[in-house]
């Protein structure tokens, strides 16, 4: 199959949870032998026209990520790739526009992948959640976002994050942290009610850890001192997978605080990982959804019921793996991607 992915801005101009989707999609389709071109801005040296990384083609349509040049070049760049179906991200909208309208004239479908909302017009927003032969959300509360722009209820649907559970069953165990928190570190984190959780337990025996970096980092690291637990909370920064999981194996409990959070691969990688997962609820996470219903997976609204589930945690056995997550593995969901791209291409036979 062959796809066209609209990505004005990729994970090699700026890596985010949602560029990092859109790279891992394209770069597991690539890898199963299907023909992946990524229309995007030039991320790389120099002045050629596209660049061939893992198998995935990236083929500059602006010089810089200018969403008004970028959609305008679009309709010319679509045609040449000539593709069985369109994968655009929904940022910025107007990209999506033009892709929408371009593809229908090439008789082609288009796929919406939602991951939130960024820079562009509410108008636009509500003109990329229209129209579209599918949108793709990571998550329910991503779901009722899209719907809300006007999206008709049967043409999206939720496909997760994926993970790496061969990763997660063969790495060893690390047992530096009873306690862990993993996210980057921006102005959502709000590391703070894992930190203020944890101060309410100094009287017992734990050691955590907080793995992520970015700009709240120094301000988490002072609360940790003023609330006299740094000695017990390890910064341990940005860790790869291969580092990551091992921590995770040997930690009971994850904690996720975060005030928004379109799907929490953190938490799904720990929950994989054999840990209890406690969650506080915030309005503008998806968090609550792993967990609820799960015999493993606790909900809070405090940073004291967050405390009060750290140590009633302790009386459940600890795990390495839970193999309950193996439906969120790469290969699992890259199936479902699939199984999109082919109903849509089916579905767009018919007319």
């Amino acid at each position: 199959m062959r796809v066209a992915f609209v990505a004005m801005t990729t994970a090699y101009h700026d890596e985010t949870p949602a560029t990092r989707r859109t790279r891992r999609i394209a770069r597991h389709l690539a890898a199963s032998g299907h023909e992946v071109t990524v229309l995007c801005s030039r991320w790389w040296e120099g002045t050629i026209p596209e660049f061939e990384h893992e198998d995935v083609l990236y083929r500059s349509i602006t010089a810089e990520s200018d969403a008004r040049k970028f959609a305008s070049k679009l309709p010319f760049a679509l045609k040449n790739c000539s593709p069985d179906v369109v994968h655009a991200v929904n940022t910025p909208p107007s990209a999506v526009v033009a892709a929408k309208t371009t593809a229908r004239l090439l008789r082609v479908p288009v796929v919406v992948d939602w991951w939130a909302d960024g820079a562009g017009s509410k108008k636009n927003y509500r003109r990329a959640a229209t129209g579209a032969d599918a949108v793709v959300t990571p998550s329910e509360t991503v779901r009722t976002r899209v719907r809300e722009y006007g999206a008709a209820e049967d043409d999206v649907r939720v496909i997760p994050e994926s993970i790496d559970l061969s990763l997660v069953r063969e790495a060893d165990v690390d047992d530096r942290a009873d306690v862990v928190y993993a996210r980057d570190l921006d102005e959502g984190a709000n590391v703070e009610s894992f930190l203020l959780a944890l101060a309410e337990l100094r009287d017992r025996d734990w050691q955590a850890a907080v793995i992520g970096d970015g700009p709240e980092r120094e301000r988490a690291e002072t609360t940790a001192r003023d609330l006299r637990i740094d000695d017990r909370v390890d910064f341990l920064g940005d860790l790869a997978d291969e580092e990551r999981v091992p921590i995770l194996k040997g930690a009971h409990v994850f904690a996720q605080t975060a005030e928004r959070e379109a799907f929490p691969t953190n938490l799904l990688w720990a929950l994989a990982c054999g840990c209890v997962g406690i969650v506080e609820y915030q309005a503008g996470s998806s968090a609550h959804e792993l967990v609820e219903g799960k015999a493993r997976g606790k909900l809070v609204t405090s940073p004291q019921e967050l405390a009060d589930e750290i140590v009633a945690s302790g009386g459940m056995e600890r795990q390495t793996v839970n193999e309950d997550y193996a439906s969120f593995d790469h290969s699992e969901v890259l199936q479902r991607y699939l199984d999109c791209y082919t109903e849509v291409v089916d579905d767009y036979g018919f007319f």
